[in-house]
């Protein structure tokens, strides 16, 4: 009905976390007001009634899961990607990703801190995980991906689940939704969350991203994402599993 992937995959995500730097919103003199996760306005993504688009769903309606079939919205929170004095940080710059750069099925727009689920040979290989959530600011220049300056205003939604899901959108690109209780959290900083996806460190995200780059003809490097998780660990930001 969808044409997404015919193959379901079994979700073991790595126990590694990002930088604290999140959705990023701010005001009342703290300046920088703009959000940097969620979908942004025309993204659609799967539900029991076909490919719809983000700005249409409201809470109780039925989203496909990569890992728990159909789920409920729980929440929806709508912002503007950018209300911020002056233009829009670079930052703040969502990323046009071309039509079958993440499997997408036609051309999207998603904000620089929202996670992705790649499927990677290397992480495989060195984190023994064939999924990796990484930020979707860590794959600019990958596949065609590049940022672009939002000329008009952008609307971005947060969907939340009863528990952290990740979401079919395009057909093929796969997104992190957090839980309804963690959309404060996920703002605030990303390793302090609970959640059992958890995005990689940039360093590492990097590598991974590389690796995935399709168009450059440049193949998954076991020895790049070894170095960058071995440099992380060393920082005692993340708890290191044995790596062959």
């Amino acid at each position: 009905m969808f044409n997404w992937m015919a193959e379901r995959r079994t979700r073991r995500m790595v126990d590694t976390t990002a930088a604290c730097d999140g959705g990023a919103t701010r005001s009342m003199t703290g300046t920088m007001t703009g959000t940097m996760t969620g979908l942004t306005a025309g993204t659609r993504v799967a539900t029991t009634l076909g490919w719809r688009d983000v700005a249409a769903l409201q809470p109780g309606d039925m989203v496909l899961t990569f890992d728990g079939g159909l789920q409920p919205i729980s929440r929806i929170l709508r912002r503007p990607l950018w209300s911020g004095q002056g233009a829009c940080p670079r930052q703040f710059w969502p990323l046009l990703v071309p039509a079958g750069a993440l499997e997408n099925a036609k051309p999207m727009k998603i904000t620089p801190r929202q996670g992705v689920l790649l499927e990677s040979d290397a992480a495989e290989e060195v984190l023994g995980d064939p999924f990796a959530l990484v930020p979707a600011e860590s794959l600019e220049g990958v596949n065609g991906i590049e940022r672009t300056y939002p000329n008009d205003p952008i609307d971005v939604y947060q969907l939340a689940f009863d528990e952290d899901q990740v979401i079919f959108a395009e057909q093929g690109a796969l997104l992190l939704c957090p839980a309804a209780g963690d959309l404060v959290q996920l703002a605030v900083c990303e390793n302090e969350s609970t959640s059992p996806y958890r995005m990689l460190p940039d360093a590492v995200a990097g590598a991974v991203a590389t690796g995935n780059d399709q168009r450059s003809g440049k193949k998954p490097c076991k020895e790049t994402l070894r170095a960058a998780l071995q440099g992380v660990f060393t920082q005692g930001r993340v708890h290191p599993r044995q790596v062959a």
